[in-house]
């Protein structure tokens, strides 16, 4: 009971839709219906402005990142069940009940996760991410990049099969939820950080 406890409650903590939550308070109207409709954090920012996009990131991340240290301090040794933490957050995220099991794309949540688990790839990605926006002026590319640079990060530092596998469990699901940026981005139409749809 416990154990399941954990999970709905990581379950329920990602499923916060903080970019919805943050526009609607400081700019009264619905992110869905706005840019490119996505309640992630280049959306808020394109829409609301630096500062709501900042603090979307932030809670984000942290929505993934608790429930991993939770997890630990809860059930210390139990490497497998902090994981499933982290999962269920970014389950919570991308599939929220809050707003009709739609919700972002895990970018911000997975980052926050794999920060707890493995900060050594997690910083690989990072530096991934800075590289690919600031060579294409695109946030997708970026975060494409990031996604897949972090199983490479956590082969590269020795980090356990289990957790490599997550991670590219994770990149896999970025780059399957950016497959409409993907298009975009072929057709020449994807949106810069600052552009307005």
């Amino acid at each position: 009971m416990a154990i399941a406890g954990l999970l709905a409650l990581s379950y329920l903590l990602g499923a916060v839709p903080t970019g919805y939550l943050v526009v609607r308070r400081l700019r009264g109207i619905d992110i869905r219906r706005h840019g490119s409709g996505n309640p992630g954090t280049a959306n808020v920012y394109r829409v609301a402005g630096p500062w709501p996009g900042a603090l979307t990131l932030l809670v984000d991340a942290g929505k993934g990142c608790l429930p991993v240290l939770l997890a630990e301090r809860w059930f210390p040794g139990r490497p497998l069940l902090a994981l499933a933490a982290g999962a269920a957050a970014i389950f919570g995220h991308d599939w929220t009940v809050f707003l009709g099991f739609k919700g972002g794309k895990g970018v911000a949540t997975s980052a926050g996760v794999f920060a707890a688990l493995m900060p050594r790839a997690a910083g690989c990605a990072a530096l991934a991410f800075v590289a690919g926006f600031a060579i294409t002026g695109h946030i997708s590319v970026g975060s494409m990049s990031a996604a897949l640079a972090l199983p490479l990060g956590g082969v590269i530092f020795g980090y356990p099969a289990f957790l490599n596998g997550a991670a590219a469990a994770a990149a896999a699901l970025i780059v399957f939820k950016h497959l409409p940026n993907i298009k975009r981005l072929r057709q020449g139409k994807e949106l810069f950080l600052n552009e307005k749809k």
